[in-house]
């Protein structure tokens, strides 16, 4: 769980990056590409859109004006797409750790050998 400050139209705005939030903000995330991918489904995701977009702002603080809405959806949207490229980068950084060690001895073995 980490805090994160968004501004939106000259208003802070502070929401909890909970796993809830960033399931929430992913649910979202495959409405809005359902909704475009087929048009005619709109209607049908609508509703579901409405819902989550109203959960996601239930968790932030101060509560946001219909007019901050859509901004700061978006804003979240953008923090939680970062916070997991983050993790992916910090994930990827660990797993290619033993590859460098065993370049490393790889190296090493070629400097003595040319000794």
């Amino acid at each position: 769980m980490s805090a994160k400050e968004i501004e939106v139209n000259g208003t802070d705005f502070r929401v909890v990056l909970t796993d809830q939030i960033i399931g929430q903000v992913n649910s979202l995330k495959s409405l809005y590409s359902a909704a475009y991918e087929d048009p005619e489904s709109f209607e049908q995701v609508s509703a579901e859109i409405s819902s989550t977009i109203n959960d996601i702002a239930d968790a932030v603080e101060p509560r946001a004006s219909d007019n901050d809405l859509d901004g700061l959806i978006q804003e979240i949207i953008k923090v939680v797409d970062n916070k997991a490229a983050q993790m992916e980068k910090e994930l990827s950084a660990k797993e290619p750790s033993s590859g460098k060690k065993s370049s490393s001895k790889t190296r090493n073995k070629k400097s003595k050998t040319k000794k």
